[in-house]
This record gives structure tokens, C-alpha cells and sequence, in this order.
């Protein structure tokens, strides 16, 4: 069958491999994969930048954001053949750590965790793919191909799950939420914002195009320009573009109470000016946190599909800006300036 490989740390090494069928070691439930969303990750592992093959081995089967068709399961697994699934991303270390032993792999302890597509594990951009029961997510099927939305999804319903449970730790009533980036993380992170009937702004850098029109068709506000000029002291930032600089900058103007959650990773290498003394005291006084979200376990996957589940259907099409065959993958590992999420199709 057919697969899209890469040489983890090697640029220019993606290709279409035959490989073996998988191998019931992978799991009793037999999957064939339908599409595979393309996020940055996908990029930066096809451009050399880091990636891990499985033990043994020299190339690494990427595309973690999966949609699939159940062709064979147990009955234990409540599922039937026909269902639409996403393939859960990452695995609970060996040992396991006190959070891996708990269905918390998102928290591993111990850094020995793997991910599928990414770290030691093949992932789901093969014709077919096996699994165990316990990490496959069942969706609702009127999602159909919209289903491929459902990794990048997961990682906000923890986003937001965090920022409520700290929000919570005393009488908070948030009204006002603010999304930096206006990718497909970000306007994931404006739905679900929109789903829990806050008053949502989105800032990017954009002024025409698919990116004002789908905030906009959420009922939420677009802005561009700084974040101080977006939103007056908003309760909750949900830091959608990795730029290091917005991070602080969220900090510097939320609101007395307010928690911010970076949901992208930042490349590194950058000094910014901060006045840390001075952020530590608004902190303090003000009772602000941070926290952090950039993968999901199975709670929150559900919580994905649940939300998915609810939202316009129409809108999260749009979202979908281009649908590219499996035998011209390269196109679809190129960014274009009108990209929003692009999604390899593998399956019909």
C-alpha cells in the first residue's frame, strides 16, 4: 500500500513509499485512512526540521490529523465496520509515569511518551492503518470529510478546559475572550469560544480574504493591529500564532483575573525586552496565569467531536481551503498565501 514517508531531519526526503500492510501488533482495528490534515508540524518534519523514525528504522510514515473508515474491528471496541474515526496522536510512556497511568499522556512525566507521525511511531497517511480500540474517537457522521478537523480541535477543547479550571478557582464570569492568529488554530480556538457565549475578538495580520469573512461568520469581531487596540482587557487570550512577542503582550492587557493559553510552539532563538519585574507584579496583583496547551488525550478528543458536532457545517468547510490528491502530496506541503488548512486526500 501506498504511504507519504520522510528521513526525520533530512529536508527534501518526503515521498510515496510502498510499504507493508499494517501489522496486527498496530491493533485489532483496521482502518482505511480517507484524509490527512497538513498543519506546520507536517511541514517543519518534511523541511528536516526534527522528527523521530520508529526504533530501527530509517523513514517515518507522517500526518497525524487523520479521518478514517472503520474496515474491521472487534466487537469489544464498540464499533462497527463503516464508522468515521480519528487515530488519537500520542501514547503513554512504558513505565508508565503516574500521568501516563492515568489516561493524562498529554502530562507525561517522563518524556518517553510517543506520537504517532512525529516521535518513533508510524503515522495515519497510509491507505491503511491499524489500531487499539482505546485510541480511536468515533464522530458523528454527518461531519463526513469535515471530520479531519478534529486533532487540530482537541488541542483547544484542553485549551479551554484549562483556562476554565483555573478561571474556576474562584468566582469568575468571563465575557470577553481574545484569539491572536486567525489560522486554523485560531479560528478553532474562536469556536469554541463563540460555542461558550463569550464576546469573542480575533487579531491577525490580514485584511481581506477567507480570514475576516469566517470570524465574521462566527459572530465574533476581526481586528488587525496591536493587541492593546483589539479587546479592552479580556478575560481569556488564547495565543494561537507561536509569535513570542504577542505572548507578552497578551499578558500585558488582559484582564484582572484573566488566564492566557499559547497554543502554539515558538521557534526559539529570539531576546525580547521584557520588564519582568513589572509582569510579575501585575501578575501577582492581579491574579493572572498562563497555561499552556499544544496536545490533547482522549477527553479531550471527545470534547472535539462533541464541538465539531454542534458547529455549522458550512462554516467549517470553508475552513478547508484546498483538498489535495494523496500522488501530489508536494503541493500540498506548500504553503500558499491563501491557505487555511489544507488536507491530503488518500481514500473516497
Amino acid at each position: 500500500m501506498k504511504a507519504l514517508t520522510v528521513v526525520p531531519g533530512q529536508a527534501g526526503s518526503a515521498r510515496l513509499d510502498d510499504i507493508e500492510e499494517p501489522s496486527d501488533t498496530d491493533g485489532p482495528v483496521l482502518v482505511e485512512t480517507l484524509a490527512v490534515g497538513v498543519c506546520g508540524t507536517d511541514v517543519e518534519i518534511s523541511s528536516g526540521a526534527y522528527g523521530w523514525a520508529p526504533e530501527g528504522r530509517e523513514r517515518l510514515v507522517i500526518g497525524h490529523e487523520s479521518l478514517g473508515r472503520v474496515l474491521e474491528t472487534p466487537g469489544r471496541a464498540q464499533l462497527s465496520a463503516g464508522d468515521l474515526v480519528v487515530g488519537i496522536v500520542r501514547r503513554p510512556d512504558p513505565v508508565p509515569c503516574a500521568s501516563c497511568a492515568a489516561g493524562e499522556w498529554d502530562f507525561c512525566r517522563n518524556g518517553r511518551y510517543t506520537k504517532r507521525g512525529i516521535k518513533e511511531r508510524d503515522s495515519y497517511c497510509s491507505e491503511r492503518y491499524r489500531i487499539e480500540p482505546d485510541y480511536v474517537v468515533k464522530i458523528d457522521p454527518s461531519l463526513g470529510h469535515l471530520g479531519v478537523l478534529l486533532e487540530p480541535t482537541s488541542v483547544l477543547a484542553k485549551g479551554w478546559e484549562q483556562v476554565e479550571r483555573i478561571g474556576g478557582r474562584a468566582h469568575w464570569a468571563p465575557q470577553r475572550a481574545l484569539v491572536t492568529g486567525a489560522g486554523p488554530i485560531g479560528l478553532l480556538a474562536a469556536l469554541l469560544a463563540v460555542q461558550r457565549g463569550l464576546e469573542v475578538h480575533v487579531l491577525d495580520q490580514v485584511t481581506s480574504g477567507a480570514k475576516p469573512e469566517l470570524v465574521e461568520g462566527l459572530g465574533a469581531t476581526y481586528h488587525t493591529g496591536m493587541v492593546g487596540d483589539a479587546c479592552d482587557q479580556p478575560d481569556v487570550v488564547m495565543e494561537c500564532t507561536g509569535v513570542g512577542s504577542l505572548v507578552f503582550d497578551a499578558m500585558e492587557h488582559m484582564g484582572p483575573g484573566g488566564v492566557v493559553c499559547p497554543t502554539r510552539l515558538s521557534s526559539g532563538g529570539r531576546s525580547l525586552g521584557v520588564d519582568a519585574g513589572m509582569l510579575n507584579r501585575s501578575m501577582a496583583l492581579e491574579n493572572e496565569a498562563v497555561v499552556g496547551s499544544v496536545n490533547a488525550n482522549r477527553r479531550h478528543y471527545q470534547a472535539a467531536a462533541d464541538a465539531l458536532a454542534r458547529a455549522d457545517k458550512r462554516w467549517l468547510a470553508r475552513m478547508i481551503s484546498r483538498a489535495v490528491p494523496l500522488d501530489q502530496f508536494e503541493d500540498a506541503l506548500e504553503r500558499k498565501p491563501d491557505d487555511i488548512k489544507v488536507v491530503i486526500e488518500v481514500g473516497t
